[in-house]
């Protein structure tokens, strides 16, 4: 199944007409007490949220996507990113570094999104700039604000939702740079976006492939080869 949206939240709250619980493919189950962000948030952080699937509030929408994730073009790219990053922000102590299914929320932005990976610095985290939110019973549940970085890799499904919507609304939202990647290819296509005063604008790439980060002060390029067995691997290098 492809991306689904709901209608605009607007819709749902015209006075006087019942709201309805929505049901998608048997498996997912949107409460009819969802009228706009906030409720929104308050589902995505109950224990009422769906395990399966993939869903967001982007300004006023309910995305839906219900697809089985690609192993080795989305789940395999983002592993390796996220563990390339991860590593380099444990080495130079620069602050939290998380893979995909953390709940991020940005109310200014309209915006409520699982990246597929994201990074806060500790004096992002210090100066107020991004929140953790705790849970009903225990820990954090949600990251509310800016993050430094975000990370969303391309799916067939999610074409639109991350190199327009997202796009849109992660810049609003003032995260610094947007990590997108499409790993469908033979060569996975890496664009690093600089957060700009009129949206985002893409790193100038190197002749032999290499962004440059402001965020992390490193430069990355991301390769693909074939591994013994005929699938895609791919990897993230570094420089200084």
């Amino acid at each position: 199944m492809s991306s689904r949206t709901l209608s605009r939240a607007a819709a749902a709250k015209a006075r006087g007409r019942p709201r309805l619980e929505v049901c998608v493919n048997g498996s997912a189950f949107i409460p009819s007490w969802i009228v706009d962000h906030a409720s929104y948030r308050r589902w995505a952080r109950s224990d009422e949220f769906p395990e399966q699937g993939r869903f967001a509030y982007l300004n006023g929408t309910i995305w839906i996507d219900l697809t089985m994730e690609q192993v080795f073009t989305h789940n395999a790219v983002k592993t390796e990113i996220a563990s390339v990053l991860r590593a380099l922000v444990r080495e130079r102590q620069l602050g939290y570094c998380f893979g995909d299914g953390n709940l991020l929320s940005h109310a200014g932005a309209g915006l409520s999104t699982q990246p597929d990976g994201c990074f806060l610095a500790y004096d992002t985290v210090a100066a107020g700039k991004a929140r953790w939110i705790a849970g009903a019973t225990e820990g954090v549940v949600e990251i509310d604000g800016s993050p430094d970085m975000v990370l969303e890799v391309v799916s067939t499904s999610s074409v639109h939702k991350d190199t327009v919507e997202l796009r849109k609304l992660y810049w609003q939202a003032g995260i610094a740079e947007y990590w997108l990647v499409d790993a469908r290819g033979e060569t996975p296509a890496f664009s690093l976006l600089r957060h700009r005063e009129k949206g985002y604008v893409e790193t100038r790439r190197r002749a032999d492939g290499w962004l440059k980060s402001e965020v992390f002060a490193t430069t990355f390029r991301l390769s693909r080869r074939i591994d013994p067995l005929g699938n895609p691997d791919f990897t993230l290098a570094t420089k200084p």
